[in-house]
């Protein structure tokens, strides 16, 4: 019991030094405007055709904590349809916008809770040069470890206690767990501009406050494959332990014209083939 205790403070010590992020900057070319003539687009993702078998990971550490109802294995949330064949969790956003509105985003989209061994949400959006705010609802050591636009390396060993970190550089991170949940998996954009969303259960997504113009519109979703499994190292055990490893991001792009005080509607159909 004193080794497991001595070595849990050990590898807690090394995750406090390494939580810092790569100190680089990018400038956003983004102006804010007031938009007195602004249109609306509205729309949905949906899928089409046979909805792949949801992927699941087996629940291997702490099931008293992750897997309460004993069902074995975790939902690894990468496709969620929903009854109207709705896809949940695709990101829509204008791709060659320059200027608009303030930059506000939903705020329940800049807060991580891992619970029951889960990131909620699995879709993060934070403007870029604001903060996340990150916290653990388990008793139970949990990580944060970023790779892509962020990276930092962030432990959780007791529960109900926030950190907070700025998000200086936008692009896509990716969220995992190094300590031994290695199902747990979410994605997060930081970004430039308020037009982005994150469609529902029902694949909704809307934009107001649009200047008048022609747009690129995509849709980004983080991809519903297995790629396969990779090592990963559990920090607390010691152990070697298999993550799995998920099929590249996939996205959809289409023109959208806004007119003033206009709605305008863009409806993108995905499938396994496209």
């Amino acid at each position: 019991m004193r080794r497991i205790v001595s070595r849990y403070f050990f590898w807690l010590i090394v995750l406090l030094l390494t939580a810092v992020s790569v100190p680089a900057f990018s400038q956003s070319n983004y102006k804010v405007v007031s938009v007195v003539d602004g249109g609306s687009i509205s729309g949905t993702v949906k899928w089409s055709g046979p909805v792949p078998h949801a992927l699941d990971f087996p629940i291997t550490k702490d099931a008293q904590i992750c897997d309460p109802d004993s069902k074995k294995t975790s939902d690894l949330e990468r496709l969620i349809v929903g009854p109207q064949s709705g896809v949940a969790n695709t990101v829509v956003y204008l791709k060659n916008i320059s200027s608009g509105k303030a930059l506000e985003l939903p705020e329940q989209r800049r807060h991580l809770d891992q619970k029951r061994c889960r990131y909620i949400p699995h879709i993060l959006l934070v403007p870029q040069n604001s903060n996340l705010s990150m916290m653990s609802s388990d008793a139970t050591l949990h990580t944060i470890h970023m790779d892509g636009a962020a990276t930092f390396n962030l432990p959780f060993p007791f529960p109900d206690r926030p950190t907070v970190r700025t998000m200086a550089t936008p692009g896509i991170v990716h969220l995992r767990c190094n300590g031994g949940h290695v199902w747990m998996n979410a994605e997060m954009m930081v970004v430039t501009h308020p037009y982005y969303a994150v469609t529902d259960e029902s694949g909704r997504f809307e934009f107001t406050g649009v200047p008048p113009g022609i747009y690129q519109i995509v849709a980004w979703h983080e991809g519903w494959g297995l790629a396969g499994k990779e090592h990963a190292y559990d920090v607390l055990t010691e152990h070697s332990v298999q993550r799995p490893v998920f099929s590249e991001a996939k996205t959809w792009e289409k023109s959208v014209s806004v007119s003033g005080k206009q709605a305008s509607t863009v409806n993108f159909v995905i499938s396994n083939g496209k």
